[in-house]
């Protein structure tokens, strides 16, 4: 560990007087991830942490996140996620990247024994970073250095270095403290927005996002694209998405032709055809899977 630190401090990440060892621990996140379709694992073998991160932080950083598995003697596990509207930084097998909106679902192999340890950035929290369209990133990933230039090179080595996922964060943190530029308004209000949108089920069409924006549609559009790397409409159908897969999976999920109208379909048909191409599996598919997982009693 000590390595890693004084690797850190000799290459300026610790800008501001901020040093790592006083940078708070933030307190584990304890809501449920959401966006994770179904996965089956041998119990024990995969673990998942999050961490809230530091007031600081608080304006930019969603959460720190780390996945860590043990297959050894067990058939490989395939983890799935209908990812967020967010920019992601990930630490993993020799290597650091940044990761754009994702608009598919992603999907994983996890074999052997590894770990990924990742820092989430809020909706459109990423641009006054990236300074340029994060729309330049949707589906994309590049390499750390792309973005935070060689002196990043430092913060790479020291995390995948450090085995420990609460020094990580502490690590990234301090590497953010020293670099985060004040946080401007209308990212501000658009990072807002968009979370309103994941919490709100009640919010279905994009003309309603641009109600609450007080924009119009094509301003909307071009400022989400600039900002959020993908457009209203997609977040808006993404997090509906993401009600419609929980909800699916549950034992009492309800009528199907219901659910698609409390989404905001206008028929059945169209939201059997918005899950399967989003999720890769039919919704009577996807129930049936969650029911085969239930345990028996």
């Amino acid at each position: 560990m000590g390595e890693g630190y004084a690797r850190v401090s000799a290459l300026g990440l610790q800008k501001r007087d901020t040093r790592t060892e006083s940078v708070p621990v933030s307190r584990p996140r304890i809501d449920a991830p959401r966006g994770v379709l179904q996965r089956s694992a041998p119990p024990g073998r995969i673990h998942h942490e999050r961490f809230a991160p530091s007031p600081a932080l608080e304006a930019f950083i969603q959460h720190f996140w780390t996945v860590r598995w043990d297959l050894r003697g067990e058939a490989p596990v395939v983890a799935r996620t209908l990812p967020h509207p967010c920019v992601h930084l990930l630490f993993e097998r020799g290597r650091a990247r940044v990761a754009g909106v994702h608009e598919r679902r992603f999907q994983r192999r996890l074999q052997g024994v590894d770990r990924v340890f990742g820092v989430k950035f809020r909706p459109a929290a990423f641009q006054p970073l990236l300074r340029a369209p994060v729309s330049s990133l949707t589906g994309r990933t590049v390499g750390l250095r792309a973005v935070f230039g060689r002196e990043s090179d430092a913060l790479r080595d020291a995390i995948l270095e450090e085995p420990d996922a609460r020094r990580c964060m502490r690590l990234a943190e301090a590497f953010f403290q020293a670099r985060l530029p004040p946080m401007p308004t209308p990212i501000a209000r658009l990072r807002d927005l968009v979370e309103r949108l994941a919490s709100d089920p009640d919010i279905t069409r994009m003309e309603q996002v641009a109600a609450l924006a007080g924009l119009d549609p094509r301003t909307l559009q071009r400022r989400f694209r600039a900002a959020v790397g993908v457009s209203p409409k997609w977040v808006v159908q993404r997090y509906r998405l993401h009600e419609a897969a929980e909800l699916l999976a549950r034992p009492d999920a309800q009528d199907m032709a219901a659910l698609a109208l409390s989404l905001g379909y206008f028929d059945q048909s169209h939201f059997i055809r918005d899950f399967k191409a989003v999720v890769g599996q039919s919704p009577g598919r996807y129930i049936a899977e969650a029911a085969a997982r239930e345990p028996r009693r």
